[in-house]
C-alpha cells in the first residue's frame, strides 16, 4: 500500500514538472516571432562581418596602390 502511494505521488510530481516544462515554452506567435528575432540577429551579424571583410579588403587595396606608387617614384629618381 506505501509503495503503491509513493509511487502515485513520484509520478505525480514528475507530471507537475512536465507541465511547468510545458508552460514555460513560448507558444505559437512567440515562438514564431523569436526566431524571427534570431534570424534577424543572425543577418545583421553577417552583414556586420561582410563590411568589416570589404573594409580590410579596402584598406589592403589602399596600402598596396601606395606601395606601388612608392616603388614607381624610387624607380623614377634611380634613372635620373
Amino acid at each position: 500500500m506505501e509503495i503503491e502511494r509513493k509511487r502515485k505521488e513520484k509520478k505525480k510530481g514528475k507530471e507537475k514538472k512536465k507541465e511547468k516544462e510545458r508552460k514555460k515554452e513560448p507558444k505559437g506567435k512567440e515562438k514564431n516571432g523569436n526566431r524571427r528575432k534570431e534570424k534577424e540577429k543572425e543577418r545583421k551579424e553577417k552583414e556586420k562581418k561582410g563590411k568589416e571583410r570589404k573594409e580590410m579588403k579596402r584598406k589592403r587595396t589602399k596600402r598596396k596602390k601606395k606601395e606601388k606608387k612608392e616603388n614607381e617614384r624610387e624607380k623614377r629618381m634611380e634613372r635620373k
